[in-house]
C-alpha cells in the first residue's frame, strides 16, 4: 500500500526534471481525484485518469506502481494536508485563536479540495481499509497529543471543562460537511454552487458556535 517513487535519470542541474515530476504528479492527482470520486475505487481505471490528466498511462506507472498506491496518495495529500493544520498546537497558544484558525483553514480546504474530501468520507464508509497503514500507532499518538494540549487548557481554566475527543470530531465533521455534503446545501439553499463567501459566511457562525460551546469568546476578526 506504499506510493511507488521510481528511481529518476540523472540530470546535471535537477531543475527542469523536477518542475516536470512535480506538474506531472499534480496532473496526476487532480485527474485521481475526478475519477475516484465520480466512479469510486472499482469504478475506477487507470486509462481513465491517464486520459483526464492528458498524460500517456505509462506516466502514471512511472510515479505510481498501481492504480492502489495512486488512490491512497490522494488519500494521504489530503489527510497531510488536513493535519498539517493541527501539528503546531501548542499549550501556549490561546485556545480561541488556535480554534478558530483551525476552523478557517479546514473549510479552505473543503472550499479548494472538495473531491478530496469526498473521496475520504467514501473510503470511511466503507470500511477504511486502504487507511489502516496511515491510521497506525504513531497517528494515534499525534490525535492524543492534540487531546492533551486540550486537557491542559481546561486544566489551566482557559476553557470549559468539555470532552476533547468529542471537540475533535465535531471540527472533523462541521468542517468537512461542507465538501462532503455540498450539493445537500446548495438544494436546501437553493444556490448553483457554494462560492467563497459561502464558506467565509460557515466560518464565522462555525467559529462562534464552537467557541461559545467551549466557553470561548470568539476573537474580533471571526
Amino acid at each position: 500500500m506504499t506510493v511507488l517513487v521510481p528511481a529518476h535519470s540523472p540530470n546535471p542541474s535537477g531543475k527542469p526534471a523536477g518542475r516536470i515530476r512535480q506538474k506531472n504528479e499534480e496532473a496526476i492527482i487532480s485527474a485521481a481525484e475526478e475519477e475516484f470520486a465520480r466512479h469510486g475505487f472499482k469504478g475506477t481505471s487507470m486509462n481513465a485518469i491517464a486520459q483526464r490528466a492528458g498524460l500517456p498511462k505509462a506516466n502514471l506507472h512511472y510515479y505510481f506502481n498501481n492504480k492502489l498506491g495512486l488512490y491512497i496518495a490522494v488519500l494521504s495529500n489530503i489527510l497531510d494536508l488536513w493535519d498539517s493544520t493541527f501539528n503546531a498546537l501548542t499549550v501556549d497558544d490561546d485556545p480561541a485563536q488556535a480554534l478558530a484558525h483551525y476552523i478557517r483553514a479546514k473549510l479552505e480546504f473543503s472550499r479548494r479540495q472538495p473531491l478530496a474530501s469526498k473521496i475520504f468520507a467514501m473510503e470511511v464508509i466503507s470500511g477504511g481499509d486502504c487507511l489502516e497503514a496511515h491510521f497506525n500507532q504513531d497517528y494515534r499518538a499525534w490525535f492524543r497529543g492534540r487531546a492533551a494540549v486540550f486537557d491542559s487548557w481546561i486544566a489551566a481554566g482557559k476553557m470549559d471543562a468539555i470532552d476533547p475527543l468529542h471537540l475533535i470530531f465535531l471540527l472533523w465533521s462541521s468542517t468537512q460537511h461542507y465538501a462532503d455534503f455540498g450539493a445537500q446545501i446548495c438544494r436546501v439553499t437553493e444556490r448553483k454552487r457554494l462560492i467563497k463567501e459561502d464558506f467565509e459566511i460557515a466560518a464565522k457562525n462555525l467559529i462562534h458556535i464552537i467557541l461559545k460551546g467551549c466557553g470561548l469568546t470568539p476573537p474580533a476578526q471571526a
